[in-house]
């Protein structure tokens, strides 16, 4: 994939040195409602060690943040996530995950500046709290593509029910994943290069 004519994004200046071979590094955002699994796939996926701004949920929180469906969860990310991860030898993406919840959602417009494109993470047991998000998005004119993470107690639908539900237009692409494993995540980012790059490319005749 030719990514040359996009914006070069640094990273921050404590990561590890790109490989000598990077041509390009590109920032991507995993976006969502609290507790889908961005923290678990920037950690999945990163070849670096992740920086993540996790800390312990408090009784601060408690009757302001929506906690429905992970009441078990007991930290939560409160500024960013930052992984790296290497889709060939010339093209490196960074990545970074947002914080879920809405009180927090004040840091998206730092974390969005030069991105690219960002993966909407969802829940399907709790597909509601991703409506707000994919609205921030498509006001913002940030291309994404959805990832429905699997969880043990998750309902399947089809691809379309999904699109339905979420009122996806029929280009935005939908995969499934498992935020816990690399594979997985990284077959997410692939989605949203080829997407990008689709985006990128000159209409056929």
């Amino acid at each position: 994939m030719d990514f040359r004519s996009s914006e070069t994004v640094l990273g921050p200046e404590s990561a590890d040195l790109l490989p000598a071979s990077a041509a390009m590094a590109v920032k991507v955002v995993i976006v969502g409602g609290f507790g889908v699994g961005k923290t678990t796939l920037v950690g999945s996926v990163s070849e670096i060690r992740p920086l993540s701004t996790e800390e312990t949920m408090t009784q601060a929180g408690a009757g302001v943040d929506d906690t429905a469906g992970v009441e078990r969860k007991t930290s939560t990310t409160v500024a960013m996530d930052f992984g790296r991860i290497s889709i060939n030898d010339e093209l490196v993406l960074y990545v970074f995950g947002t914080p879920g919840q809405e009180r927090f959602w004040f840091l998206w417009n730092g974390l969005f500046e030069g991105a690219l494109g960002a993966v909407v993470m969802v829940d399907t047991r709790r597909l509601e709290v991703s409506f707000d998000v994919i609205g921030r998005l498509e006001d913002s004119g940030v291309p994404f593509v959805v990832a429905a993470n699997i969880f043990p107690e998750s309902p399947t639908y089809p691809t379309e029910a999904l699109r339905a539900a979420l009122d996806l237009p029929p280009e935005v692409p939908i995969v499934t994943c498992d935020a816990r494993t690399r594979e997985s995540s990284r077959d997410v980012l692939m989605a949203l290069m080829r997407y990008l790059y689709n985006l990128s490319a000159p209409p056929t005749r």
